[in-house]
């Protein structure tokens, strides 16, 4: 049976959909099998994954909508993927007035767990429905942090949706881990943010991190997952060996 994780912050650009693009990338190419939901209108998992976005005729706003989510899955050379374009923003308005409206991704991907080892869902950077859909239907979060100043206050916002959802829709959501991204070991503020992170969420904190690497930037334009475009980079080695670290916590016994 699959576990689900949401990778999500509601700041944007700490590092959250290559996170979630290249873990995914990492896991198969660990030989597990995976899924990557794209939940965000914007659609950059789907293009990082290799996948033409504009071409999409089934994805996660057909699921949303209430289509056969097998149908929404299609085959990439880095690892299986739900994808997502434009089309997911019109999901917002029409799901307002749904019944069980924060459930349907939820529902939709119970009927995948037999089939994956992990399902990882790719969030919007901020708080609405398509997030409340992904957490709710998330065992686990994982949250990419970026080492500045500003992530710390959007890490505060993200508990404290964690904890509404965990109130009111999802009361088994834990979180998974907190990856430090954009790291920067010359700079005494990636040192420090990682050291207040750490204060907070101690061992949460996965003890790999995600290093500034030029690779890492260019790979989506390419799109590739960064091991594909450059196997040998820095980047590509943390998100192997985020991979490792994950596994090894999910899997140990």
């Amino acid at each position: 049976m699959g576990k689900i994780i949401g990778v999500a912050n509601q700041k944007g650009g700490v590092g959250k959909t290559t996170t979630a693009v290249n873990l995914t990338c990492a896991l198969h190419l660990l030989k597990k099998k995976v899924l990557l939901v794209d939940a965000d209108p914007q659609g950059n998992a789907t293009s990082a994954m290799g996948a033409e976005k504009n071409r999409v005729k089934a994805g996660t706003y057909q699921v949303l909508m209430g289509g056969d989510p097998a149908e929404s899955v299609i085959p990439t050379k880095y690892g299986r993927l739900m994808p997502s374009n434009r089309a997911l923003a019109g999901a917002l308005i029409e799901l307002v007035d749904m019944e069980g409206r924060e459930y349907i991704l939820k529902n939709a991907l119970e009927k995948l767990k037999e089939s994956y080892d992990y399902i990882l869902i790719d969030c919007p950077p901020s708080l609405e429905l398509l997030t409340l859909n992904a957490l709710v239907a998330s065992e686990t979060v994982l949250v990419p942090v970026q080492c500045e100043y500003f992530a710390l206050e959007g890490l505060t916002d993200l508990m404290g949706t964690v904890r509404l959802i965990r109130r009111k829709l999802n009361p088994a959501l834990e979180i998974e881990g907190v990856v430090l991204t954009m790291y920067d070991s010359r700079t005494n503020l990636s040192m420090q943010v990682a050291a207040e992170v750490k204060k907070f969420f101690k061992d949460k904190v996965m003890r790999t991190v995600i290093p500034r690497n030029v690779r890492l930037s260019e790979a989506p334009s390419h799109g590739k997952p960064v091991m594909a475009y450059d196997y040998a980079s820095r980047g590509s080695q943390a998100y192997l060996s985020l991979a490792r670290e994950f596994l090894e916590r999910n899997e140990k016994g």
